[in-house]
This record gives C-alpha cells, sequence and structure tokens, in this order.
C-alpha cells in the first residue's frame, strides 16, 4: 500500500469548562481523545457519530483551525503544528474545508464571483485576466452559470449556496476537501444532486475527501473506509462494506439499528 497523504497521530483536545465561582478550573470537556488515522490518496474517508461525539473538533484540527492539546497531524510526513507561516498558507492552499451551513459560511457582502475568486487572490494565483477564465470554468464545474457571479448568497437557494462553498473549495485544486456535515441542512432531492457533483469532482481531480456525517445512509453512499465516533474516539474503523455488513463495536450496530427500514 502506498504511504499515507495524511496522518493523525494520537490526537487529543481538551476545552475548559467555564462554571461558577465555586467551579474547579481544572474542569475539561475532552472533545477528541486519543485519535489516530490515515487518510490515503484519493480515496472518501467517512466519519460519522452522534452530535457532540467530537467530528467537527477533529475536522477543524486537521484542516489547522484548532490546534490540539496533545497529539501531531502529519501531511506529507509533516507535522503541520510546525509549519512556519509560508508552509501553512500553502498547506491551506492543499486542504480545503466545506462548511456545514452554506448561507453562514458565505460573505453576504460579497456577490458570488467574488466568493469563489477571494482563494486567488488570497493566495496570490493568477492574479489576470486569468481569474475570469478560471471562474467561469469552477461555476460551470458545479452547476452555476456565469449570469449568476454577480448575484448575492441571499439570492440563491440552499443547494446552489452549497455550490458556490463547493466552487471557492475547488478553487485552487487542493489534494484534501474536509467536508463537515456539507447536506445536512439541504432537501434530501438537493442532498443527491450535492452528493454526486462531490463524486464526479473527486473522479476529475482525484481529490481526497474527509467525509463528516451523522446520516449513515449518506456515509455509505460517499464512502471508502468509515470511522466511527463516540465520545471523542474513534471506536471502530472499517471499509464501507465490512462495516455494514458485519460492524463489531456495539456503538456502530446501534447507529445501523436507528436507521429507518421500509419494513
Amino acid at each position: 500500500m502506498t504511504s499515507p497523504l495524511l496522518t493523525v497521530h494520537e490526537l487529543h483536545k481538551f476545552f475548559p469548562l467555564q462554571g461558577g465561582f465555586f467551579a474547579s478550573s481544572k474542569e475539561k470537556c475532552l472533545a477528541v481523545q486519543d485519535v489516530s488515522l490515515s487518510l490515503y490518496e484519493g480515496e472518501t474517508l467517512g466519519i460519522v457519530g452522534e452530535s457532540g461525539c467530537g467530528k467537527t473538533t477533529l475536522a477543524r484540527m486537521i484542516a489547522h483551525i484548532e490546534k490540539p492539546t496533545a497529539g501531531e497531524i502529519r501531511y506529507k510526513g509533516q507535522n503541520i503544528f510546525k509549519f512556519d507561516k509560508k508552509q501553512l498558507k500553502a498547506y491551506r492552499s492543499k486542504a480545503q474545508f466545506i462548511f456545514q451551513d452554506p448561507y453562514a459560511s458565505l460573505n453576504p457582502r460579497l456577490t458570488a464571483g467574488e466568493i469563489i475568486a477571494e482563494p486567488f487572490i488570497i493566495h496570490r494565483h493568477n492574479l489576470s485576466q486569468d481569474i475570469d477564465t478560471n471562474l467561469e470554468s469552477i461555476m460551470k464545474m458545479v452547476g452555476l452559470s456565469r449570469d449568476q457571479q454577480r448575484r448575492y448568497p441571499h439570492e440563491f437557494s440552499g443547494g446552489q449556496r452549497q455550490r458556490i462553498g463547493i466552487a471557492r473549495a475547488i478553487a485552487l485544486r487542493p489534494e484534501i476537501i474536509i467536508a463537515d456535515e456539507p447536506v445536512s441542512a439541504l432537501d434530501v432531492s438537493v442532498q443527491a444532486q450535492i452528493l454526486n457533483l462531490l463524486k464526479d469532482l473527486q473522479d476529475k481531480f482525484n481529490l481526497t475527501y474527509i467525509f463528516i456525517s451523522h446520516d449513515m445512509g449518506v456515509i455509505r453512499f460517499i464512502s471508502d473506509r468509515i470511522a466511527v465516533m463516540y465520545r471523542g474516539r474513534i471506536v471502530e474503523m472499517a471499509s464501507n462494506q465490512q462495516l455494514f455488513e458485519d460492524p463489531q463495536h456495539p456503538y456502530t450496530r446501534t447507529l445501523l439499528d436507528a436507521v429507518p427500514r421500509l419494513d
């Protein structure tokens, strides 16, 4: 097997609890505990678990939005938490984030075109007439038309707003996309469109996904391997087929039993 693109080793994240006058300052919320995993180029690693189990905190640390209490994340063998400013900027262009709420994650003061072009400006890529050419091409890839460039986020539907978020994420041709429940706020029919779009983009650009969800149906559709999180820990890691056909951990079986069935 080839070397992993990204590895997470014994990662911990504690948040101090803020209480009243008599509360102990030593009290902590254990958001992520002793998490280790590997991510291989071109695959989709699904992370599933109930709300509050630490999925988003883990994703934010992989994106270097949060720093861990202990442990490390290595991208191509290098610890991302030891990067200098130049290395960190380069890493962030290679590891992009798709947020859960497609409205809150977009700047309401910018047009769709300005939002998608922003990564080029921040990372100083193609600062010329090439931006317009790239912009039109990217919008077409995600199912948006050229005449929608001048519209503002409030003028789009939820699915269209998420397409803008996806377009912004793929603008710099990243290697890793971290998708934090990107379809949970969308209607079921729109969810299918967005999931198919993500698969098409993965095939076209050989993208590597970390896909977070609490929906077992979505995870089954999109993922190659699946990590099950419970109370900040990964309690089971298996291939898609193995996890659904022969779950080993009681919590995994509980999640699968909770999925509604037609009978």
